[in-house]
């Protein structure tokens, strides 16, 4: 059997199997290619076309073969399989302790095509950078990577994750510049930011009830936007604005990440001034905060 026989099989298999993706691919053919690719050790970025001829031994057909039916029986996300996982082009170490990293604001941090650019709301001044809600680490690392002056925190309240994200600021060599931090939302972080970076849980009741196979293999603690009881998914997204005034300095901006939950966002912030920036997906799941608007929110969202 040759790579592209190899390839083909694989993807019929995982299409026949009705998987969910989202994870770092968006089709069985994607998904197929790499579990394919990294069971038999080659790049992720190798090029099928010259590969195709390429003689497949009897034991790697059945190592892809295995890890395909892995896959297929499991439904984990295939990061989970390989502990490995890609944004914006590096290289991540994952674990069933965190979620697989897939965030929008990675695009905005690797001024990636299709994402607007921030730059406007930066500049000189921003030194200090949060990642809260940091997960695995991949966006404080990000960060770090981007922008080669800034100190970052990257903090998270599990300690799980925070040894996750230990492994990947270790492996990325940034251990002077990024700081990890354990922290319930806000309680452990008394200083201020130019910069903060959220990709908090903000998925609402109907949406954890309707979550496929492969997004209930992640912690739910980093989904789940309604651990206080609300349906909406904001419960996590209320103490953070509730409190981000506090920490944002003078020029200081928030990068905030909601998914596809900008309808309950607006509904239970009414009077809050965001700006939308387009992404690879489009307006909605990334809005921007400056301090002024939420200085102006703050000012009057008792009345109203």
């Amino acid at each position: 059997m040759n790579l592209n026989e190899l390839l083909q099989a694989a993807s019929t298999q995982l299409e026949a199997a009705g998987l969910a993706y989202g994870h770092g691919t968006t089709n069985a053919h994607d998904e197929a290619v790499w579990l394919t690719l990294w069971q038999l050790g080659l790049p992720l970025d190798s090029a099928l076309d010259e590969l195709a001829e390429r003689a497949c031994s009897e034991a790697e057909v059945a190592a892809v073969q295995a890890l395909i039916q892995q896959r297929i029986a499991t439904r984990q996300p295939a990061a989970y399989l390989t502990h490995e996982a890609w944004l914006q082009g590096v290289p991540f170490y994952v674990d069933e302790r965190v979620i697989v990293p897939r965030s929008f604001l990675a695009e905005f941090i690797a001024a990636a095509e299709g994402a607007e650019s921030i730059d406007g709301w930066l500049g000189e001044h921003t030194q200090q950078v949060l990642d809260l809600c940091t997960g695995n680490g991949s966006l404080a690392v990000l960060a770090a990577l981007a922008w080669p002056e800034v100190q970052v925190d990257a903090a998270d309240l599990s300690t799980d994750a925070l040894a996750v994200a230990r492994i990947n600021v270790d492996q990325h060599g940034l251990q002077d510049r990024i700081k990890l931090i354990e922290s319930d939302g806000w309680a452990n972080l008394p200083g201020s930011y130019d910069l903060i970076l959220c990709n908090p849980p903000y998925v609402c009741r109907q949406g954890m009830d309707e979550l496929p196979a492969e997004y209930r293999a992640e912690p739910l603690i980093s989904l789940d936007g309604g651990t206080q009881g609300s349906a909406d998914g904001m419960d996590f997204v209320r103490h953070l604005l509730a409190h981000a005034l506090e920490h944002l300095n003078e020029h200081g901006v928030l990068l905030l990440e909601i998914g596809n939950e900008r309808e309950h966002f607006e509904r239970a912030f009414p009077t809050l001034l965001a700006y939308w920036p387009e992404t690879s997906a489009g307006e909605g799941p990334v809005l921007l905060l400056t301090r002024e608007n939420l200085a102006d929110w703050a000012a009057t969202k008792d009345i109203t």
